[in-house]
This record gives C-alpha cells, sequence and structure tokens, in this order.
C-alpha cells in the first residue's frame, strides 16, 4: 500500500471515530440526564473520554506521516505505537473508573441507600443507536487496520468493539431496571469494565512488545531465509535481526558468502538480497546485509573427501 493511501486511511478512520464519539458524548450525557438513566449517563461520560484521546491520537497519527530527518532517520512511524499506548491507558483507566462506580452502585442499592424508579424509553433507544453505530465502526476501523497495520488504528478498533460491550450493557440495564430489577444495571457494567481493562491491557502489551523492538517472529524468519536461499551467491543466512518503526520492518541480515569473491561480487549479491526482501516481504522498507566470508559448498565437500 502506497504511504499517502495508508496515511489516508489511518486519518479517515481517526476523524469517523472522533465524529462519531462526540455526537454520542452528547446524545447520550443529555439523554441520560432527562431520561434519569445512570447507565446512559455513565456511558456519555466514557464517551467523553474517548473524545479527549481520539484527539490526542489525531495529533499523533499526524505526527506520524512526518518525512525522515536528520534526527529520524527512519521517519516518524514510532508515534502510531506511541498513540496506541495512549489509547490502551486511556481504555483502562475508563475501566477502572466504571468497574468502581458500578461496585459503589451495587452496594447502594444492596444497603438500601439508593434508589432507581426505571429510566424512560428513550434511555434505551439512544443506547440501542449506540450499539448500532459502534457496530459499524468496529467493522470499518477493524478493516482499515488490517490494510494500514497501524497499531493505533487497530487499538481503536478495539476500543469500538469495547463500547459495544458497554452499550449492550446499559441496554440490559436499563430495560431490566424499568422491569424492576435495578441492580442488574450495575452489575452487567461491572463485567463490561473487566472485559475492557483486559483489552486495554493488550492494547498496552501489543504496543509495547514493537516499541521495545520485539525479535522477528518465527514465520518471518523462516520467511527470509527461505527468500535469501534463492539469492546466488549466498551460501548461509547466519543471523536475522529486525524492529519495527511503526508498521515498517528495518531487517537486519549477516550471510555467509564465498570469502574469494571480489568487493564488488559482494556489494551485487547484497544489493540483490535487500531487492528481495523489500519486494516480497510486506512492510519491509530497510533491509542491512553484512557478509560473512565462508567457504563454498563444493570446496566444503573435496575438503571432507
Amino acid at each position: 500500500m502506497r504511504t499517502g493511501m495508508r496515511e489516508h486511511r489511518g486519518i479517515l478512520a481517526v476523524n469517523l471515530g472522533l465524529g462519531a464519539n462526540i455526537l454520542l458524548a452528547a446524545l447520550k450525557t443529555g439523554v441520560g440526564i432527562l431520561g434519569h438513566s445512570p447507565a446512559l449517563l455513565a456511558e456519555g461520560v466514557n464517551s467523553t473520554s474517548d473524545v479527549a484521546y481520539y484527539v490526542v491520537v489525531s495529533v499523533f497519527v499526524r505526527l506520524a506521516g512526518r518525512p525522515p530527518d536528520a534526527e529520524h532517520p527512519y521517519g516518524h512511524r514510532q508515534m502510531e505505537s506511541i498513540a496506541a499506548l495512549v489509547v490502551g491507558a486511556f481504555v483502562m483507566t475508563t475501566a477502572i473508573a466504571i468497574f468502581w462506580d458500578a461496585v459503589n452502585r451495587v452496594y447502594d442499592l444492596a444497603t438500601g441507600r439508593g434508589e432507581f424508579a426505571g429510566a424512560l424509553s428513550i434511555a434505551l433507544w439512544a443506547a440501542l443507536f449506540t450499539v448500532v453505530l459502534k457496530l459499524a465502526l468496529a467493522r470499518l476501523t477493524r478493516r482499515l487496520g488490517r490494510q494500514t497495520h497501524n497499531p493505533a488504528v487497530i487499538a481503536l478498533a478495539q476500543d469500538h468493539r469495547n463500547d459495544i460491550f458497554s452499550a449492550s450493557a446499559a441496554c440490559v440495564g436499563i430495560f431490566l431496571g424499568r422491569m424492576g430489577y435495578p441492580w442488574v444495571d450495575p452489575l452487567a457494567g461491572a463485567l463490561v469494565a473487566l472485559i475492557i481493562l483486559h483489552t486495554g491491557i493488550e492494547i498496552v502489551r501489543s504496543a509495547a512488545t514493537e516499541l521495545m523492538d520485539a525479535v522477528p517472529s518465527r514465520e518471518l524468519s523462516e520467511e527470509i531465509t527461505s527468500l535469501l536461499g534463492r539469492v546466488p551467491g549466498i551460501l548461509a543466512v547466519e543471523e536475522i535481526r529486525a524492529h519495527r518503526f511503526g508498521p515498517y520492518l528495518v531487517v537486519n541480515v549477516t550471510v555467509a558468502i564465498d570469502g574469494s569473491l571480489t568487493v564488488g561480487e559482494a556489494d551485487r549479491i547484497a544489493s540483490q538480497a535487500e531487492r528481495t526482501l523489500i519486494e516480497q516481504v510486506d512492510f519491509v522498507r530497510t533491509v542491512h546485509i553484512h557478509c560473512h566470508p565462508g567457504a563454498p559448498a563444493v570446496d566444503s565437500e573435496r575438503t571432507s573427501q
């Protein structure tokens, strides 16, 4: 995928989520107050916090598109992983806040300190509208995340999925609250908060792994070894190291070649190996080849004889 198209799709995902959350924050907060629904009001607070970190993510995604410079020769793509960390931190914070509020409400109802007569029907319709909108956004954002390999967009798709869970819990809580079971509302909220917390931890873990330059997966190492094994002049692949810059990979490979070759011949082999990996492996942007002298297979056979 071309860089310009990738950036456009990443910004599109952020802008769609930002616009939707601004709408939902105003809708759910207003209806939650007017419709006497604590569950929907909590959802409105959740959407308001979403607006805040969507603005932060929007800034980071735009910064990630800046071209390489003297201080950042590989570009600024790591900003996308930092943005994913921001999303994960907000998700975890929101989950803890929702869980704590739900526990307090269950305690108040159990001890008779809290009263809840049931929300108006408009609150239920607002919660159902949230579920439908977030289903569409989660599906679209997940597809854009897969196309762009942008960790920030993938994290936003997971956050949309969390909103589906929390809005669904609000629907159940509002409905059963109107039926005379007020304790279901906060209990469902507490269970959903635990699911959201787990997702936030996974987002942070994934982003931190990329920022810490985790070693390439076994599948990637096997693919690189197979491709370089077909390059004429390469006797063996001795070492593979790779690290990410945003969605892109920088690969460092040590290969064995015939030690009797000239510098020019070795450079030709290395250049062909670089072109092969950049053309054949998705999201590989830069390849560094280090050549070690090695004995040709024919010489090894003669020596053994």
